[in-house]
């Protein structure tokens, strides 16, 4: 039923229009308009339009207002106000965002991870060969570093001391490190560069003669028949990449016990603890101003390694991506490694370098050959040693000679 009059609406009078004299609607309600709206028709909207206590008697229906929160007239009272937002922010809401940032974390790590592993240089330094000893207990690895100028420019030399027209590659560090599979310490081991050794195919010679003479893969073949051990992996680094990588990390700490200054390492440094940067630390490792030259020398590259290590592998650098990207894209990028290492065994590696024990091969005098002079190894205690690491043994404090800082005046 229609509660609106009939007829009120016809325009039966024409009125008034708005904006002619006296105002008013076109086509207002003549006739009998009991029930009509009334009051002010020059206004479209009856006074209390929407309010439903103040509706004119006779019009529609209107929908009643909606009070804010909290007014009279509200459902929701003002105190139940701040449990809205709580529930906003409640614990599903927060636990989801949390697994959203964790799956960003892991898609972003993942994609780095690809990326610092295509940057690895992978050479084929590790080869099968008739007489290769046996796999042993735990994994070997060969480090080396050699002093390539490759890549580097002539005032890049002339910056870390280096020399012009020095072609070739000789390794001057050279270092076993033993990781066991038994839950004991790693060990590192260095061995002398000018060690005596057979090389195959060439004779008896200076160790690191190898690896000018068939790279990293006859000087992996001379190490493993020299000492027995299998070596599942090898890493080199350059001249070029141990100063990047040094600057890369900001800076190694290292703490000397006197002076260093060795001109033709371009060493001037004072007694005491300092930062090294990348020419400083190339300088540091190299010289072999010393007593008992190269034995000292391999003493403090095995102090550099695990100061390097140590810096990039703390929490402050691995919580820091300004860091540890830099860091991990400069090392990366500095690195030959053989065919089957992967990004994650360097990480292991790194880590197990923070804290090794550490030894020599140990030394048995000085000799002269027709190759120079050399060093004779102590083969008793060298094949003891060997022997502990092939078969994961512990090693005797009387085989570990340790790390100290020394220093030259």
């Amino acid at each position: 039923m229609n509660d609106w009059p009939q007829g009120w609406y016809r325009n039966e009078t024409p009125s008034r229009r708005p904006g002619t004299a006296g105002g008013g609607w076109s086509g207002a309600p003549t006739g009998d308009l009991t029930g009509a709206p009334t009051g002010d028709l020059t206004n479209p909207y009856p006074a209390g339009y929407g309010q439903a206590a103040h509706q004119a008697p006779g019009w529609p229906s209107q929908p009643p207002g909606h009070p804010a929160p909290g007014q009279r007239g509200s459902d929701v009272p003002p105190g139940n106000l701040p449990s809205i937002r709580r529930r906003r922010w409640g614990p599903k809401r927060i636990v989801k965002i949390i697994a959203g940032l964790v799956v960003l974390a892991i898609i972003a790590s993942a994609g780095l991870y690809f990326y610092f592993s295509a940057k690895l240089t992978r050479i084929n330094a590790l080869t099968s060969y008739p007489g290769r000893p046996a796999a042993g207990a735990g994994a070997n690895w060969l480090l080396t570093g050699s002093d390539s100028r490759g890549g580097l420019t002539k005032a890049q030399e002339d910056q870390l001391a280096l020399g012009h027209d020095v072609s070739g590659a000789r390794s001057d560090t050279i270092m076993v490190l033993h990781l066991p599979a038994n839950g004991n310490p790693p060990i590192l081991m260095s061995i002398p560069r000018d060690s005596y050794v057979q090389i195959p195919g060439y004779g008896y010679n200076k160790i690191n003669a190898a690896y000018s003479l068939g790279g990293p893969a006859l000087l992996a073949e001379t190490v493993q028949n020299a000492t027995g051990l299998y070596i599942n992996h090898y890493m080199g680094i350059g001249v070029g990449g141990l100063d990047g990588v040094v600057n890369d990390v900001g800076g190694v700490r290292m703490c000397i016990a006197a002076p260093m200054v060795d001109p033709k390492a371009g060493l001037n440094l004072k007694a005491g603890c300092q930062t090294l940067n990348g020419a400083q630390a190339l300088g540091y490792v190299r010289t072999r101003n010393f007593a008992l030259g190269d034995l000292q020398r391999e003493q403090d590259q095995r102090l550099l390694l695990k100061a390097v290590l140590s810096k990039m592998t703390s929490t402050g650098t691995l919580i820091n991506p300004f860091a540890t990207i830099p860091a991990a894209d400069g090392s990366v990028k500095s690195l030959d490694v053989d065919q089957g290492t992967q990004l994650y065994q360097l990480a292991q590696v790194a880590f197990s370098l923070r804290n090794p024990e550490t030894t020599t091969v140990p030394f048995g005098g000085f000799a002269t050959e027709s190759v120079g002079s050399v060093v004779v190894w102590d083969h008793t205690k060298a094949t003891e040693l060997f022997s502990d690491l092939a078969n994961d043994r512990a090693v005797p404090q009387s085989l570990l000679s340790g790390s100290s800082a020394t220093g030259t005046s």
